[in-house]
């Protein structure tokens, strides 16, 4: 695997694989990778010729600055785990790279409506940050696939807005959320907690599937959702939001709807845990 730091070199080494005549697939990443990351380059290299990955901790989505100080960078490790499986190019810039002229002045791609409430109410501005890297990053690459997982429900569901809105020339490939054997989203931030939260964690989870059970068996969803966010906050949660959203477009699920998605994010000690649970109703919603 080639490790590329600029933009010149990166479109240099994809160019001569596209001459080639090659597919090109392109997974995003900030790093700290675990089995999760890897599925998704297992998925790219199922489905084409070359797979080029991307490490890049993106000032712009965070909100908070020591969370940014502190989000962990394993870049050594990381190379290891893409050459394992196969990747052919990573793409790791620094901040300089990225953002040439400064964080203050560089264009913001805002994707409105789907990066409203949820993630995007409570951390201000963070799909901004999102969408313009992730449009910067597929300019760079100029792939014709990208892979990213389930998990981050939400932000899969701006990205794919920002592509059919400006009418790029990207498919968006979307992989189940990888999962611990107990249930626990995979996650860069599960290492901020301890063993005893680690214990507790698979909770959130565990009450997204509780709210779906409910509906399915006819109780309201304002009761299905306050019953989930008690049990979670009894177990030691700090619970961010709980909500039930229609699947294909993030909006508020009402009478009728039925393909779903309860989705939430609760706090765990230092660490902030989101999760996603997609369903189809057998009963319409109360």
């Amino acid at each position: 695997m080639i490790t590329q730091h600029t933009v010149e070199a990166l479109r240099a080494r994809v160019n001569e694989a596209r001459t080639r005549g090659l597919k090109i697939g392109f997974v995003p990443t900030m790093g700290n990778l675990h089995k999760g990351h890897i599925s998704l380059i297992d998925r790219a290299k199922a489905e084409c010729d070359f797979v080029v990955s991307s490490i890049f901790v993106n000032p712009l989505q965070f909100n908070d600055a020591s969370d940014l100080e502190r989000y962990p960078r394993t870049l050594p490790e990381d190379q290891a785990k893409l050459e394992a499986a196969s990747c052919d190019l990573l793409f790791a810039p620094n901040v300089a790279e990225m953002y040439p002229n400064g964080r203050d002045e560089h264009t913001i791609v805002h994707v409105p409506k789907v990066s409203e409430g949820l993630c995007g109410g409570s951390r201000p501005g963070h799909f901004d940050g999102v969408s313009t890297v992730v449009m910067k990053l597929f300019n760079q690459v100029n792939a014709d696939v990208a892979y990213f997982g389930e998990k981050d429900f939400q932000q899969v569901a701006v990205i794919k807005k920002m592509v059919a809105d400006l009418s790029m020339a990207i498919s968006i490939v979307t992989v189940p959320t990888a999962r611990a054997d107990d249930g626990l989203a995979l996650s860069s931030r599960n290492g901020y907690l301890t063993p005893t939260e680690r214990a507790i964690a698979p909770g959130l989870y565990q009450a997204l599937q509780g709210i779906a059970k409910a509906l399915q068996d006819g109780i309201s969803m304002p009761k299905s959702i306050a019953n989930a966010t008690l049990q979670l906050n009894q177990q030691g949660f700090r619970c961010d939001y709980l909500e039930v959203r229609r699947a294909s477009d993030l909006a508020p699920a009402i009478a009728g709807d039925q393909d779903v998605v309860v989705i939430g994010a609760a706090y765990l000690g230092n660490a902030r845990l989101i999760d996603n649970l997609i369903t189809r109703l057998n009963r319409v919603i109360d």
